[in-house]
């Protein structure tokens, strides 16, 4: 129980005028501004394999999964931890993958802006 409430937590949507769409924004200016596409670069460098065998198992454990795209919100602390990690729509495999993306060490972000803001759109093809 305490894990699915710590869980909870750190999928929690933002507040205070922080919301989804506002967050989708603020990731792709960073990833336009100079330092994103070096960022970007490393970060799917880091990423791209976990993720592809992420969503292989969440799609295995949760058959027939709802393969619908999706877009993954998250601030990448300066030491590379995720945090605030939302999806939308939060279908059972965004979910899942969420799960997982929160225990994962992304590469150290540009300095500005802190916390660096990501966005990631998910689409499953056959």
């Amino acid at each position: 129980m305490t894990t699915l409430l710590a869980l909870a937590l750190l999928l929690a949507p933002a507040t205070g005028g922080d919301d989804f769409h506002d967050r989708v924004t603020q990731g792709r200016l960073a990833e336009a501004a100079a330092t994103g596409p070096a960022y970007q670069k490393a970060l799917w460098a880091k990423i791209g394999n976990p993720m592809t065998d992420t969503l292989k198992g969440c799609i295995a454990r949760n058959t027939p999964a709802d393969k619908s795209p999706f877009t993954l919100v998250a601030d990448v602390a300066a030491n590379g931890r995720p945090a605030r990690i939302d999806v939308q729509p939060a279908t059972v495999l965004a979910t899942c993958l969420a799960s997982s993306f929160v225990t994962w060490t992304l590469p150290a972000p540009p300095a500005q802006p802190a916390p660096y803001p990501i966005e990631i759109d998910v689409s499953i093809t056959p």
